[in-house]
């Protein structure tokens, strides 16, 4: 095996409204849509949202409830004030805010927000 990420896949019980949210909301452009498996245009590594109920008949751990924040996407902006703006576009499109943007004592400014499914992802920019 070589250490190296090809595909994030989130996995969801409610394919349509995560579909609408990274699309509509966050601006990905579908590549391929499944109906229960939709991937979308990225660079770098692939990036799909998947049912979580395909995954029922390769193991049985796919039907136990999810627990905790397992992971985190973060997207870059251009500038601090670009982070303020962004966040303030995100909310008004539909994303649920978690924390407006700050400074942070690593030198960004950020801010968090939740997609429906409730996965809290960041937005930041680098403080010159």
């Amino acid at each position: 095996m070589k250490a190296q990420i090809n595909l994030i896949t989130i996995w969801t019980n409610d394919i349509d409204k995560m579909k609408n949210f990274y699309n509509q909301v966050l601006g990905f452009r579908i590549e391929n849509d499944l109906g229960n498996y939709v991937e979308f245009e990225n660079d770098g590594v692939r990036f799909a949202i998947c049912m979580r109920d395909v995954m029922y008949v390769y193991s049985d751990e796919y039907r136990k409830e999810p627990f905790g924040q397992g992971f985190e996407l973060a997207f870059p902006c251009e500038s601090p004030n670009d982070v303020d703006e962004s966040f303030k576009t995100l909310i008004s499109k539909g994303a649920t805010s978690v924390h407006e943007p700050q400074d942070m004592p690593w030198n960004q400014r950020t801010a968090l927000f939740a997609d429906p499914d409730g996965n809290i992802h960041e937005i930041f920019a680098e403080i010159k």
